[in-house]
């Protein structure tokens, strides 16, 4: 019974599944908004974002499938005219806005137009 129940753990656990971090680094003085979007899906999801205050830096932990691409998505907080990398829709075209999920990596976002 334990034998069977260890297969049927290691079989429904992903073997793909990465933990990666993203450094996010906001050099602007105005609060900034950032949204994660992979191939199927946003962090931090629900209608939340990452909120950078002005001038500041975090790094948010995400699990993500390994050799997925995840793009940011950034705007002014509360001015979504003002955006970087695939904007707040994720239809914006960009260079140097992705990465690749990498199990226990680390990504930097560095908030430049």
């Amino acid at each position: 019974m334990i034998r069977a129940l260890l297969v049927f753990l290691l079989l429904a656990t992903p073997a793909n599944a990465a933990d990666m971090a993203f450094f996010m680094k906001n050099p602007h003085a105005r609060d900034v908004a950032v949204e994660l979007h992979g191939e199927k899906n946003v962090w931090p999801g629900g209608d939340q974002v990452y909120l950078l205050e002005g001038r500041s830096q975090k790094s948010v932990p995400i699990a993500c499938t390994e050799g997925e691409t995840i793009c940011y998505g950034a705007w002014v907080f509360a001015d979504d005219r003002i955006s970087f990398g695939v904007g707040p829709k994720n239809d914006l075209d960009c260079t140097d806005c992705c990465a690749v999920c990498v199990a226990k990596s680390t990504a930097t976002i560095d908030l430049v137009r």
